[in-house]
């Protein structure tokens, strides 16, 4: 295991241009994740939870502070650096974000789409191990429009899992599931997390997944209020 933290945040600041003003969304923001830890942020709508996950993410540019993924400064990164510390990461959105023209097994194969050392026979196979995993085996050519809200939620874990990544970003993974469908996604978030030993920051509003986080942080008004 790593001797550095999985995400080392450190006086990040971050602001938007709304109609030529600058609004600052994130103050001073200092927060480390350890490696193998599974870490809630909730806080109300508005409070810069998605913002910092996408900053986190490498889906934005840092702007000012220091954000290390992995060991990793994002800070002044150019594209293809940034591009090279997503393949590390695994997302999991509210939306699930399928390709609906593609079955179940093709769009949990994508994470392979550009990497030259897997075939695409052995990125086939390991995209079916994965929906077999997550209780999917049967459902490998289905397209998203079959499958239920649950099942697309599983589809959309076992593509963030499939190619090991060491850190999973998860944006209120349980938002449009019911009780049983969102218990069922977290409790299996946490078990592959455990089996794969990756890091998973989860941003939630769902009070009754917060059992299975190591630790909980919340954000405020762009603040990060505990820790």
């Amino acid at each position: 295991m790593n001797n550095f933290p999985a995400i080392s945040v450190s006086h990040l600041n971050h602001s938007y241009n709304e109609g030529g003003f600058k609004k600052q969304t994130l103050f001073d923001i200092n927060l480390d994740i350890l490696p193998g830890e599974i870490v809630i942020m909730t806080g109300p709508s508005g409070s810069g939870k998605t913002t910092l996950l996408t900053l986190i993410g490498s889906l934005r540019s840092v702007q000012s502070g220091s954000l290390k993924i992995l060991g990793k400064e994002l800070c002044g990164a150019n594209k293809n650096e940034m591009v090279q510390i997503r393949r590390n990461i695994g997302y999991i959105f509210q939306a699930h974000n399928l390709l609906g023209f593609l079955t179940a097994q093709q769009n949990v194969q994508m994470p392979f789409e550009n990497n030259d050392k897997i075939s695409f026979q052995e990125a086939q196979a390991k995209a079916a191990a994965m929906l077999k995993t997550v209780g999917l085996g049967e459902r490998l050519n289905y397209y998203p429009d079959g499958l239920s809200g649950g099942q697309k939620q599983r589809v959309a874990i076992a593509r963030a899992l499939v190619h090991h990544p060491q850190l999973v970003l998860a944006d209120e993974p349980t938002a449009a599931l019911d009780s049983k469908s969102g218990r069922d996604v977290v409790n299996l978030m946490q078990q592959l997390a455990k089996e794969q030993d990756c890091t998973i920051l989860l941003v939630t509003h769902d009070h009754r997944i917060l059992d299975i986080a190591d630790r909980i942080v919340k954000m405020e008004d762009g603040y990060l209020v505990t820790s």
